[in-house]
């Protein structure tokens, strides 16, 4: 086989065979098949998709080319009940920090949370790329260091380890830089070759839908969710999904350092109230997935529990959670230009703004800065008056400001005093 021809086929429209799938992949990981020659698959696939056979030979080559991961045989105590074990996914949005307070919450409530993450895609932020602003924190865990973070905090929050599905590896990051991120037969195969590889007992998938989403329509979250709660299902996982808006950012943040100050408010008892709710609905649909539908994740808030596990889990990363969070050299306030009422604030417009002051990546090499961003200051709905400011930009290195304030230019709207601003729920449907 070549890798000229499979291009061509799907390029062609032809569905790939089982045969050319497996050699693609494992060519790819080797090393035989160059960078380019993937890009260019995968931008065929972004344009003509593939058929569910496709999707499933694709996600078992990409498990295939690595090992796979037992979590709960290899925790297995006989002298202690067994914690079952719960992982979530987001599709990616801006602002969701959710990763964050949710993991050591339901870890708090009995579970064992092995959440293997990933690095910013796009627009969207990645949760690697926040905890990595807290002082001597890693990302990088052999297996041993991870099972030994998850028996002293109950939870994990690691890169996938480099056995784990590389193929996906060297994919996620490919796909970033080359325009076919939102492709959702590469979404799925990617999202589910590392959870069913990793071992987890149940998933909860967060699928975001909406202008921030890399799924804009309900009808392509739904056939996301629909396909990756199958792939799950049909390899042993008990696997749920939740389709999540995301035409607005989540939270009052958008960038590295600036969400982890948020998650920890979240932790503490306060935090904006969409964080809080869509941490509480994902945190129970784990739970209830794991068999601890018994358990109250909000009390877990309340009492502390769920800090002390996120204070366990950063400190048995090697990250200092008194640390004070990096802050940037920079700011500039954007203000309100007229009086009345925040009508809408485009998620996407503030991503790529954000990406644009340094909290993202426009090359698979490219660092992020811990400290850029953006603070909001109002949500639709909120009164907002003349002069005041509407969001902050943060950036180590002001020459950016311009370039992002561009992508703020057509970011909200202000409507007259009066005006009823509906705001529809965060949870849109469940698909089981």
């Amino acid at each position: 086989m070549d890798a000229i021809s499979i291009i061509r086929d799907k390029r062609d429209k032809r569905a790939l065979t089982d045969d050319q799938i497996d050699w693609i992949i494992d060519a790819y990981t080797r090393g035989t098949v160059a960078d380019e020659q993937m890009s260019a698959l995968a931008m065929a696939i972004l344009l003509n998709g593939m058929t569910r056979q496709e999707i499933a030979r694709w996600t078992a080559a990409m498990i295939a080319s690595g090992e796979r991961l037992d979590i709960t045989g290899a925790l297995a105590d006989p002298a202690a009940a067994p914690r079952p074990t719960a992982d979530k996914h987001s599709t990616g949005g801006v602002g969701d920090k959710i990763t964050l307070p949710l993991a050591p919450l339901v870890a708090a409530c009995g579970a064992t949370v092995p959440q293997l993450s990933g690095r910013g895609l796009g627009h969207t932020g990645g949760t690697l790329d926040k905890l990595e602003s807290i002082p001597g924190w890693r990302a990088r865990l052999s297996n041993a260091e991870m099972l030994d973070v998850l028996r002293s905090a109950g939870c994990v929050i690691c890169a996938a380890g480099d056995g784990l599905a590389p193929a996906d590896r060297k994919l996620y990051a490919l796909r970033d830089v080359t325009g076919t991120v939102e492709s959702i037969p590469l979404i799925a195969s990617s999202i589910m070759s590392k959870k069913i590889a990793e071992g987890t007992g149940s998933l909860v998938l967060d699928v975001k839908v909406g202008t921030g989403a890399f799924m804009k329509t309900v009808e392509d979250a739904r056939e996301l969710a629909t396909t990756m709660v199958g792939l799950g299902t049909d390899h042993g996982v008990r696997t749920v999904a939740l389709l999540t808006e995301m035409s607005t950012p989540l939270g009052l943040t958008a960038g590295n350092a600036l969400e982890v100050r948020e998650s920890l408010e979240v932790l503490a008892g306060g935090g904006p109230a969409d964080v809080v709710e869509l941490t509480l609905a994902l945190a129970r649909e784990m739970l209830d997935a794991a068999g601890l539908e018994d358990a109250d994740p909000a009390k877990a808030l309340a009492d502390g529990s769920a800090m002390d596990a996120w204070r366990r889990m950063i400190t048995a990363q090697g990250g200092d959670p008194d640390a004070p969070l990096p802050a940037s050299r920079a700011q500039h306030i954007v203000t309100a230009p007229t009086t009345g009422v925040l009508s809408r604030l485009d998620a996407y417009d503030i991503g790529v703004a954000a990406w644009r002051l340094g909290a993202g990546r426009a090359r698979k090499e490219d660092p992020v800065q811990a400290a850029a961003g953006i603070e909001l200051h109002a949500k639709p709905g909120d009164t907002v008056t003349k002069g005041a400011p509407l969001m902050t930009l943060h950036t180590d290195t002001p020459e950016r400001f311009d370039y992002a304030t561009e992508a703020l230019t057509t970011s909200y709207d202000i409507a007259p005093h009066g005006t009823e601003v509906r705001v529809g729920p965060i949870v849109r449907e469940r698909i089981a």
